[in-house]
C-alpha cells in the first residue's frame, strides 16, 4: 500500500499545482511567539512546510561554518534514531525532508500527502528532527571531513575563489564577510558542544518563521503547527545585525589562478530587503543587467565586442545591505577592458536611467512573467517563507504587477543614484597571472 502511494505522490509531482497569481496569505503568531504563514490550495492533496529561523551564517561569530555545521546535522541524529532510520522515516511515507543554510536564515522543510496515516508519522519524524537532534559525534566528525574536504576543492574553483574575495572585500569585519561553510581553521578548532549551544540559542519558537502551503484549512495548520511545535522552547528572538558600512574608494584586487578564464566580479554593498528603492532597482537592473540577452552589460560586453559569453548584475536584498554584483567571465588579456566597460554602463545607468522604450519593454516582461513565478506549490512556498522571515506586507504579491507598472525613469535614475556609487565600488579578478602586468592589488 505504501509503494503504491508513493507511485501516486511521485506523479503528482509531475504535475504543479496550478494557484491563482495573488494567493491569500493568512498569518498568525502562536503563544510561544512563532509567525505562521499559510495559503490554503485545494487542487492536490498534498502540503508543504518550510521552517525559517534566523540562524544563517551571519550569527556564526568567530567560528565561520557553525549554522551550517549546526543545521546539517539535525537530521544525523534525533531521539535515539539513526540518520538513516530518519530517512526511512521520510521516504516510506513518500515524503521529502530538506534542510538549508544561507547568510540570514536557516531551515527545515517538508513535503507530504495530506492523509492522516501518511502526514501524521511524517509530521512526526520531522518534530524529531526539529525538537531532539542528538549530534552524534561520529556524524560530527563525518561531516567536518567532508566540509574540510569542500573547502579545500573551493581552491580550485575560480568563481568560489571570486565570491569570497568579493564578500571579504565589500563587508570587511560584518559578519556577511564569513564564507558560510567556514574555513579550515574554524572547522578544526569547532567542538560539538559549539553546535548544541547554537541549536539551543536559535532554533527556538519565537526566532522562528513558519510558511505553509497546500490542502489545509486554517483550523488544520493551526493543529499541525501546535504539534510540529511542542517540543521547541519559546527562547528569544536573534536580535538585529549590525549596519553594513559604506565603501571608501574603490579597489581592485586580483587573484593568479590557472583557469582557462577570467572571473570578474564589481560591486558594493547594496539594499534591505524592506529597501523602499526596492521595485525601482529591481527594475532598473533588468535593463541594466538582469534581463540577460536584452540588458545593456550583454549587449555592450557580448553582442558588440564578444568579451564574454555572457555578462549580468544583480542586487541581493538581505536584512542588512546584501551585495550588488556585476560579473563575467573572459580571456586574461581582455579582463581591463571589460572592467572597464562594465564600469562605464554602471555610472551612464546611474546618471542617465533607462530611456523609456526599454522600460516600456522591462515592464512587459517582468509582469507577463510573473504568474509563472507562483503557479505552484514550492513557488508559493519559496515566496510566502521570504515575506514571513522578512516581514514583508501580506499583499506583496498581490501588489508586485502593480508595484512594476508604477516605477519611472525618474525613479530608477533616482534610486540608482541613491544606492549604487560607482567611485567606491570592488573590482575582483581571478585568472591568470598575465593578467597581473596592469598593476592594482594582488594576492
Amino acid at each position: 500500500m505504501i509503494y503504491i502511494k508513493r507511485i501516486l505522490f511521485c506523479v503528482l509531482l509531475l504535475f504543479p499545482a496550478t494557484l491563482l497569481a495573488n494567493p491569500e496569505i493568512q498569518h498568525w503568531i502562536t503563544e510561544k511567539g512563532a509567525r505562521i504563514y499559510l495559503v490554503e490550495t485545494h487542487e492536490l492533496p498534498m502540503v508543504d512546510i518550510e521552517l525559517v529561523f534566523a540562524a544563517g551564517s551571519s550569527r556564526d561569530g568567530n567560528q565561520p561554518g557553525l549554522a551550517l555545521m549546526t543545521n546539517g546535522l539535525l537530521s544525523e541524529g534525533a531521539a535515539g534514531k539513526t540518520v538513516d532510520e530518519i530517512s526511512r522515516g521520510f521516504e516510506d511515507l513518500g515524503a521529502e525532508f530538506g534542510n538549508s543554510a544561507g547568510k540570514d536564515t536557516a531551515a527545515l522543510s517538508l513535503r507530504s500527502l495530506v492523509e492522516e496515516s501518511l502526514l501524521t508519522p511524517a509530521l512526526n519524524n520531522l518534530a524529531l528532527v526539529l525538537s531532539k537532534p542528538d549530534f552524534p559525534a561520529q556524524a560530527f566528525e563525518r561531516e567536518r571531513a567532508r566540509a574540510l574536504v569542500s573547502i579545500r576543492q573551493k581552491q580550485q574553483s575560480p568563481g568560489s575563489l571570486a565570491g569570497d574575495a568579493f564578500n571579504k572585500a565589500i563587508y570587511g569585519d560584518h559578519p556577511y564577510a564569513q564564507p558560510e561553510e567556514g574555513t579550515e581553521a574554524s572547522l578544526l578548532a569547532m567542538q560539538l558542544t559549539d553546535l548544541k549551544n547554537f541549536y539551543r540559542e536559535y532554533y527556538v519558537t519565537k526566532n522562528l518563521t513558519v510558511a505553509i502551503v497546500g490542502d489545509l484549512d486554517r483550523k488544520q495548520a493551526e493543529h499541525l503547527v501546535d504539534k510540529l511545535l511542542a517540543g521547541l522552547p519559546p527562547g528569544r528572538r536573534a536580535p538585529p545585525l549590525p549596519e553594513v558600512k559604506p565603501l571608501a574608494g574603490d579597489k581592485l584586487i586580483r587573484i593568479a589562478h590557472p583557469s582557462q578564464q577570467t572571473h570578474l566580479l564589481i560591486g558594493q554593498p547594496g539594499i534591505r530587503r524592506t529597501d523602499p528603492d526596492l521595485f525601482p532597482l529591481y527594475v532598473g537592473n533588468h535593463i541594466l543587467g538582469g534581463g540577460g540577452l536584452v540588458s545593456r552589460l550583454f549587449e555592450e560586453i557580448r553582442e558588440k565586442r564578444g568579451l564574454s559569453y555572457s555578462s549580468y548584475s544583480y542586487f541581493m536584498p538581505m536584512q542588512q545591505r546584501g551585495p550588488f554584483i556585476a560579473g563575467l567571465q573572459t580571456r586574461a588579456e581582455q579582463a581591463m577592458e571589460a572592467r572597464d566597460i562594465v564600469f562605464k554602463e554602471i555610472k551612464h545607468f546611474v546618471k542617465e536611467g533607462p530611456t523609456e522604450e526599454e522600460l516600456k519593454a522591462t515592464k512587459q516582461n517582468l509582469t507577463g512573467g510573473f504568474p509563472l513565478r507562483v503557479d505552484s506549490n514550492s513557488d508559493i512556498l519559496g515566496y510566502l517563507a521570504l515575506i514571513g522571515f522578512y516581514e514583508l506586507p501580506l499583499d506583496y504579491l498581490d501588489t508586485y504587477n502593480q508595484k512594476v507598472e508604477q516605477v519611472t525613469a525618474t525613479q530608477i535614475r533616482e534610486a540608482f543614484a541613491r544606492r549604487l556609487q560607482p567611485e567606491n565600488m570592488v573590482t575582483i579578478m581571478v585568472g591568470p597571472e598575465t593578467n597581473l602586468a596592469d598593476g592594482g592589488d594582488s594576492k
